[in-house]
């Protein structure tokens, strides 16, 4: 079994990578925004709650996404392991994961964080965004979207670290040697 947190920067490349891990090992990718969009499209009682926030241009409470992900990992096939991708993203939601944890009866086995050269994790996006036409994405909104990532996440990165779970990969070069490199860090923990 094995139960894993990917984390790193926005354009870490952490979707394609969760794809690529979720396939090799046979476990489950879990992405918060898919756990988001399924339970508002399903009307659950928790989408409906999360979907008045949505609404009113306001995030997500962490009470209700603890909960949601609480409910994804009780589903049959996260039991053999999973990949989490997009939680926990700050260190009170750390210890939510912990609380989580512990009443499923299961223990982390690795966090990888993707690593990346700011620069280019910046040009990455950009492209991303011209690509996909998402002319609301320009580098300001880009480097304001990585400040947040450094001081939300790098707090709960440094949690997971003092615990000896965090195994780092560099996220540039070939999404092949990147995979690579992943898989190593995971047989090696």
């Amino acid at each position: 079994m094995t139960r894993l947190l990917i984390v790193g920067p926005p354009g870490a490349g952490k979707g394609t990578q969760s794809t690529l891990i979720s396939e090799e090992l046979g476990i489950v990718a879990i992405s918060t925004g898919d756990i988001f969009r399924a339970n508002i499209k399903g009307q659950t009682e928790l989408g409906k709650e999360a979907q008045k926030y949505v609404d009113a241009g306001e995030l997500v409470p962490d009470s209700v996404t603890n909960r949601m992900v609480e409910d994804r990992l009780t589903w049959e096939d996260a039991k053999d392991g999973f990949l989490l991708d997009g939680y926990p993203r700050n260190r009170t939601q750390v210890s939510a994961m912990d609380e989580i944890l512990a009443r499923l009866g299961v223990e982390l086995d690795v966090v990888l964080e993707l690593t990346a050269d700011r620069e280019e994790l910046i040009s990455r996006l950009v492209k991303r965004a011209e690509t996909d036409g998402r002319t609301d994405d320009n580098e300001d909104v880009i480097r304001h979207r990585l400040e947040v990532f450094d001081s939300e996440t790098a707090p709960m990165i440094e949690e997971y670290r003092q615990r000896g779970l965090l195994k780092q990969v560099d996220g540039l070069g070939s999404v092949e040697d990147v995979n690579a490199r992943i898989m190593q860090a995971i047989k090696s923990s």
